[in-house]
């Protein structure tokens, strides 16, 4: 069966870097169905973290090589693989550039988990090596190059932190008035201030300054999208063929909150709300993100245009208002546990996403249909959970103890 989608007016070749993961391999195919040229870049390190947490994807993943052969059995379109780590072998990185000749990579070749970051000493300094000289390496070959290479880069919502000091986050900049020492007052563009709320996180604001500086100094031209939480697990692609399914985390370091609440509810397990519940996250849907991604390909800034920032998000909500809309959905209860993160009890957060709108995105809002299909899923394979690996156990600091499931009442 093809399925070809025919809106596609420029057909690029587009590398896509971690096009394994848990956004990256929806990605590719999204990219691939529409007529893209796609390569993906990936050393399989989720995969090993899978084995060191001994916590596996409650959807059963194939190999990459089965992956991709049931994708040209299904669509008939061909995806090339190359298993390269890119924050270690430069070299090797260069010279797959130098000869695909891509128009555009897709950077998702990071370490995304913020609880992950925090396990301890050495997580910290795996996620900072592996994140920043992955997107360092990137950088300095395309410029090495001397290709005309578009990189979208997947950042997160939370550079920004989680206060909006009474304004909507902006789209990346900030702009500023200065009052100089003469009395002038000088009007000025800003990166909106960074509030990493973990190592992860950390790693993502310096993502930014990389970018502006390689923009400033040799017009690399970039597109960064700080994605807000993913929920939902299939796209339309990865629906075709049972060998092509994502993944579902819903382990204590990599599962996402939505996910994690609509899975524990699915085994029977209470729903864990970390601390009071009280804080605001902004949210997408992996369908969206995908989307997302194929509005910055096919709008690429100009040669000599500053770096792009897109707020990859749909909508916002309350950790403790989710956690009630699926505990009414599923019958299920919910526990409050002591909160594993450093970070405030409760917080407002307001964000704009005028660009990817303005672009012709419709977004894809939380609804009950669609929980209801994340349930039917987490249902289907709830005989893959391992329910030991559920609670958070990754603390941000040492005072902190991981949290046990209570039928508290809810303390906001």
């Amino acid at each position: 069966m093809t399925i070809k989608n025919n809106h596609l007016n420029v057909k690029k070749k587009i590398i896509v870097l971690g096009g394994d993961g848990f956004c990256g391999w929806p990605t590719s195919l999204h990219l691939s169905n529409l007529g893209h040229e796609v390569v993906i870049i990936d050393n399989l390190s989720r995969r090993n973290i899978d084995n060191e947490l001994e916590a596996e994807s409650l959807t059963p993943i194939q190999s990459m090589g089965t992956r991709l052969t049931a994708w040209e059995e299904v669509s008939g379109n061909k995806i090339d693989f190359y298993n390269i780590d890119i924050a270690m072998n430069y070299d090797e990185l260069l010279r797959v550039i130098n000869k695909e000749k891509p128009d555009a990579i897709i950077h998702f070749a990071e370490q995304r988990s913020a609880p992950y970051s925090m396990k301890s000493s050495k997580h910290k300094r795996y996620t900072v090596n592996n994140n920043s000289n992955a997107t360092h390496n990137v950088l300095c070959a395309i410029v090495e190059s001397e290709l005309d290479i578009h990189l979208v880069h997947l950042g997160t919502m939370g550079v920004y932190g989680y206060g909006t000091a009474g304004v909507k986050i902006p789209e990346g900049y900030l702009d500023v008035e200065v009052k100089t020492e003469t009395g002038d007052r000088v009007q000025q563009q800003i990166l909106y201030p960074t509030n990493p709320g973990s190592v992860y996180h950390m790693t993502k604001s310096q993502d930014q300054l990389l970018f502006q500086y390689y923009n400033k100094n040799d017009n690399v031209r970039v597109t960064d999208l700080h994605q807000g939480i993913v929920w939902g697990t299939n796209t339309m692609e990865t629906k075709l063929d049972e060998r092509l399914i994502n993944r579902f985390d819903y382990d204590g370091d990599y599962g996402t909150v939505l996910n994690r609440f609509l899975m524990q509810a699915a085994v029977g397990y209470p729903i864990t709300v970390h601390g009071s519940g009280g804080q605001t996250r902004a949210f997408i849907h992996i369908q969206d993100t995908v989307r997302c991604i194929q509005i910055a390909i096919e709008n690429p800034p100009t040669r000599n245009e500053k770096v792009k920032i897109f707020n990859q998000m749909t909508e916002t909500h309350c950790v403790k208002d989710l956690a009630k809309l699926v505990s009414e959905l599923t019958g299920g209860e919910i526990a409050y546990v002591d909160n594993p993160r450093k970070e405030a009890a409760k917080n407002e957060l307001h964000v704009k996403n005028d660009l990817f709108l303005s672009k012709g995105l419709e977004p894809i809002t939380l609804n009950e249909g669609l929980l209801q299909e994340v349930t039917k899923i987490a249902k289907q394979y709830a005989h893959r959970a391992d329910h030991a690996k559920i609670p958070a156990k990754s603390t941000w600091t040492k005072e902190q103890k991981p949290g046990i499931p209570t039928k508290e009442a809810d303390p906001v």
